[in-house]
């Protein structure tokens, strides 16, 4: 899968990943490969990225919003 983590100013993360886990309006949730499409609202909180090295990243944003459709994430945020 494909993630690109965007603000208004600059994109703050772009690579291959096995894994999302984000702050979700609702509580928290995960992506994973073939997911089905969703847009989503985002809250303040932190974001869990495992890439395809198996590397834990994690980054807190602000809130924002998630976009999901064949295997590429976009979450646009203002970090």
């Amino acid at each position: 899968m494909h993630l690109e983590i965007v603000s208004p100013e600059k994109k703050l993360y772009a690579g291959e990943v096995s894994l999302v886990q984000m702050p979700g309006n609702m509580g928290s949730f995960e992506v994973l490969h073939n997911h089905a499409p969703i847009v989503a609202l985002l809250g303040k909180g932190r974001v869990k990225i495992i890439d395809s090295l198996r590397n834990t990243v994690f980054m807190t944003i602000a809130g924002g919003v998630v976009h999901v459709k064949d295997n590429h994430i976009t979450i646009v945020t203002e970090k």
